[in-house]
């Protein structure tokens, strides 16, 4: 898509942008191409626009707002907000602040985007139609409707994660489309059905398995929360690094390590990147977040930082006022009122002659899908690497690799691993120009 054609779209169809509001757009100098489509957007809708450049550093970290950004925040105030900013974990108190900032007001609108890359704009989260954004509208607006009367909801995961938590007199609320009322700023790309959890009900161990906010993939070495009475009560990870990172966030200050966020994702077009604004977005995955929450409905733990957790295939069963239980969420699917997924779970375009037994996606856009499957045909089970185009509105398949037995795929994974490293180089190259 379009770079500026999926901002307007955003600007338009999330923010309710139009032609009589200002608005100010701050974006970090290593995210210049994502703000100039902004900017493009927002002229395209005829706003008074602004564009800002921030100066970044590598390894020099903001904590807190710019001074150059007052005369944006006071003397000029705008009725529209976007921003554009670096993800990194070290920034969050910054971007807090800043967030505080600008909706001090209670009236202006927010689209807030730590860690945008072009990238989402033309293949990923942000690259929706006008349709497509009331699409997800209206998923999330079914999803809310069925979580009206929940107070508790219990979290399970293959990978190890069982969880309650209590949504007593908490709202389920939505980043997908403005409420006037509430005014809840949004990130930019949207997907989600959020809730404030009551701050002292979280209870069990939380598997990370997919990636931590501000940190990035960790699927090789998960991080396991030991949660007790909504607070952290240790943290553990292979990756030291990782736990180090992870350890001085929930140490931000006393609420840091407080549960403050429970969420779905239900954006059918994000991706599993390395970006943990687009990744949390992810359909059909779950995150919960520690520390701040307190611009959200009910929220009442004030910290100077908010780090989430995301979790792959998830079970949420949500339990009524009544004690009766409806499944939300079962591996990752969502689960309609008769127990069948619901229509926004596209089908795996594989003939019908096969039994598919699992799949990961593991790369989606408009016009192409790869994945991984496990199918059945003439009583054997099967894995298969999968390629399908759409051509003409329908999924075309235009490669497929099977293997049949696990002595035929350890010698294609040694293979693999005795050439992987030959992508080092690229990867390394690829990884110092990103920066």
């Amino acid at each position: 898509m379009n770079p500026a054609k999926a901002a307007q779209n955003a600007l338009e169809g999330v923010l309710e942008a139009k032609k009589s509001d200002s608005i100010v757009i701050f974006c970090d100098d290593s995210r210049a191409q994502v703000g100039e489509a902004f900017e493009a957007g927002a002229l395209n809708l005829g706003l008074d626009t602004k564009l800002v450049l921030l100066e970044t550093a590598p390894e020099v970290y903001r904590t807190e707002i710019p001074k150059p950004l007052t005369k944006y925040l006071v003397d000029q105030h705008a009725d529209i907000y976007i921003n554009l900013l670096r993800g990194v974990r070290e920034e969050t108190p910054f971007r807090i602040k800043l967030i505080h900032a600008e909706t001090a007001d209670g009236k202006t609108r927010l689209g807030h985007c730590p860690g945008v890359t072009v990238d989402m704009l033309t293949q990923g989260a942000l690259a929706l139609t006008a349709e497509e954004h009331k699409q997800m509208q209206g998923f999330a607006a079914a999803l809310m409707e069925k979580l009206k009367n929940a107070v508790k909801l219990k979290i399970a995961t293959p990978a190890g994660t069982k969880l309650s938590l209590s949504v007593k007199g908490r709202p389920f609320f939505t980043d997908t489309t403005l409420d006037w009322q509430l005014m809840k700023w949004m990130n930019l790309p949207t997907g989600e059905a959020i809730v404030a959890p009551v701050e002292d009900s979280l209870e069990g161990k939380l598997v990370c398995d997919l990636a931590v906010g501000g940190i990035g993939p960790v699927s090789t070495t998960p991080v396991t929360l030991k949660v007790k009475a909504g607070k952290v009560d240790a943290a553990t990870c292979k990756d030291a690094a990782v736990l180090r990172r992870v350890q001085e966030s929930l140490h931000t200050d006393a609420r840091a390590k407080v549960v403050g966020e429970f969420a779905f994702g239900i954006n059918p077009k994000a991706r599993f990147v390395e970006e943990f604004l687009e990744a949390e977005k992810m359909y059909g995955t779950i995150h919960i977040a520690f520390g701040d929450n307190t611009d959200m409905p009910g929220g009442k733990n004030n910290s100077g930082n908010h780090m989430d957790f995301m979790m792959d295939k998830p079970t949420v069963t949500a339990e009524n006022a009544d004690s009766s239980t409806i499944k939300v969420l079962v591996n990752g699917v969502f689960q309609a009122a008769n127990g069948e997924p619901t229509e926004q779970e596209e089908k795996l375009p594989i003939s019908n002659f096969y039994k598919v037994v699992d799949y990961v996606t593991i790369f989606k856009t408009d016009l192409w899908w790869e994945a991984i499957v496990v199918f059945e045909a003439y009583d054997r089970r099967h894995m298969g690497m999968y390629l399908w185009q759409k051509r003409n509105g329908a999924w075309k398949r235009k490669n497929k690799f099977a293997f049949r037995s696990l002595d035929e795929w350890n010698k294609l994974k040694d293979a693999v691993d005795q050439l992987a490293s030959k992508l080092a180089a690229n990867s390394s190259q690829s990884n110092r120009t990103k920066k």
